[in-house]
């Protein structure tokens, strides 16, 4: 499949004509990531995962659109774009379901606590095709599965270098791209890649950097 990447957690899917985006956020091209698209997963809540007018708007526009996301995302959309309820699923942990000709298995059920005083979401991460594993905000390992490509949120107020890396080696992926990155300025963006690009490579894991709106075939 081809794997694009947009700005923060955003990525499309591309196989056979079908098209299927990733947490498409208001840090993201969101247009430009939902055209064509016929599916979208949605982890969780939060704004840099989730352009809630962009999407409802594409959901309006679109009536082959389908959206899965968890039960809060999924309520809120439904009383944003209610034309459009019928094609929202609630998703959580532990379902294996298809979208756009995507085999999809759900993983996690949590966000990663960012403070004890902030409260903690339901964040579902998603695996594509026995491939591509997006874990939205969360470094929750799949199990039972061995991952092909892996999305690493590289920075985010939730996590720490040490805790990227040992994601990654937890993974233990052939290969591995960042998502989550926004944040970041060059600076930032080298001293975190550098480490997870040469401990990765220890356990076996070719990280590899992708630009805004660079793709790979996967």
């Amino acid at each position: 499949m081809k794997l694009t990447k947009f700005t923060h957690a955003c990525v499309r899917l591309e196989k056979e004509g079908r098209v299927l985006v990733l947490d498409p956020g208001i840090f993201s091209e969101t247009e430009q990531a939902l055209a064509g698209a016929s599916a979208v997963l949605i982890t969780h809540e939060h704004a840099d995962h989730i352009d809630v007018d962009a999407v409802s708007g594409a959901l309006l526009a679109n009536q082959d659109l389908q959206l899965f996301a968890p039960d809060g995302v999924a309520a809120q959309l439904r009383g944003k774009a209610p034309g459009a309820a019928e094609r929202i699923h609630t998703v959580a942990a532990g379902e294996t379901f298809e979208a756009a000709g995507f085999v999809i298995r759900s993983f996690g059920g949590q966000h990663a606590l960012i403070h004890p005083q902030i409260p903690v979401v339901a964040n579902v991460g998603y695996l594509v095709d026995s491939n591509v594993y997006h874990p939205g905000d969360s470094f929750a390992i799949p199990d039972g599965i061995e991952v092909q490509t892996l999305l690493v949120p590289i920075h985010a107020p939730w996590n720490k270098v040490g805790e990227v890396v040992d994601f990654v080696i937890g993974v233990r992926a052939p290969r591995a791209f960042p998502i989550h990155d926004a944040l970041l300025n060059e600076t930032g963006r080298g001293l975190v890649e550098g480490h997870v690009t040469w401990i990765g490579a220890k356990y076996g894991t070719e990280y590899r950097h992708l630009a805004s709106g660079e793709s790979v075939d996967v």
